[in-house]
């Protein structure tokens, strides 16, 4: 079974339909919406083609009507942000995204699989740091041979104990200063983290046509292009992406 594992998209439409990738399942790891401007085709695609989905904390603020207001960052990207996604989705876009579950469980090729956006602990809002001691706390009592989890937008493969963790990425808003789309792919009990190229000028044409302030619209564009919002003349960095397997007794 080939399985793809998609979190983050954000309403970035170019960055979603780059991904091209035959699959026998896919999973969604939420945040469908906010930040860039198109959520109603990404919304469609993931109805269309997600085997299972589960909620992001940017598909509940949508769904639950949350306004946000923040002065910098991403806390003030959300707010502006999701203002234009309010106007741009329809009622059933909106029911769609609230009816996803926080959590979900599911067994594929005899490996069980637990989705969460966060973590286990917090479903919608911890970040979670690739780090042994961090995870080791938090799956004791988790029944689930890989844990598939988003949030961070940065990708990540963590193996905790017997356990596998898997972050992914984001689709629509990388945060590790390579702007690419991230997602992952599992097959043959072997996961592969892989980015691909997409027309990043697109979204970030979108953006600039859009009516957010002009503050917010620097901001975006400097994210989509740089995959951070680090200053000017950082680095950015490609590496190639890591692979792993499951580990033995979790695929038993």
């Amino acid at each position: 079974m080939r399985i793809l594992l998609v979190a983050d998209i954000h309403a970035n439409w170019p960055a979603l339909r780059a991904i091209e990738e035959p699959f026998d399942a896919c999973l969604v790891l939420g945040d469908l919406v906010d930040y860039a401007l198109e959520p109603t085709p990404c919304i469609d695609w993931v109805r269309r083609k997600a085997t299972h989905a589960v909620r992001g904390n940017h598909d509940h603020g949508v769904a639950q009507q949350v306004r946000v207001q923040g002065k910098n960052g991403f806390k003030y990207l959300t707010g502006v942000t999701r203002q234009v996604t309010q106007e741009r989705i329809s009622s059933d876009d909106r029911r769609f995204l609230g009816a996803l579950p926080v959590t979900k469980r599911v067994s594929l090729d005899g490996v069980k699989f637990l989705m969460v956006h966060a973590t286990p602990r917090d479903p919608l809002d911890e970040y979670s740091i690739a780090d042994v001691d961090f995870w080791s706390r938090r799956l004791a009592d988790v029944d689930a041979h890989v844990i598939c989890v988003g949030h961070t937008h940065h990708p990540y493969i963590l193996e905790v104990g017997d356990k596998l963790v898997i972050n992914p990425g984001s689709v629509g808003q990388p945060r590790d200063s390579d702007p690419r789309a991230s997602y992952a792919i599992i097959e043959n009990q072997r996961v592969e983290l892989k980015r691909i190229e997409y027309a990043v000028e697109e979204t970030v044409t979108s953006v600039l046509q859009s009516a957010l302030p002009e503050p917010a619209k620097a901001l975006l564009a400097e994210v989509f292009r740089t995959g951070s919002l680090a200053k000017p003349d950082s680095s950015r960095v490609k590496s190639e992406p890591p692979t792993t397997t499951i580990p033995n007794s979790a695929a038993s």
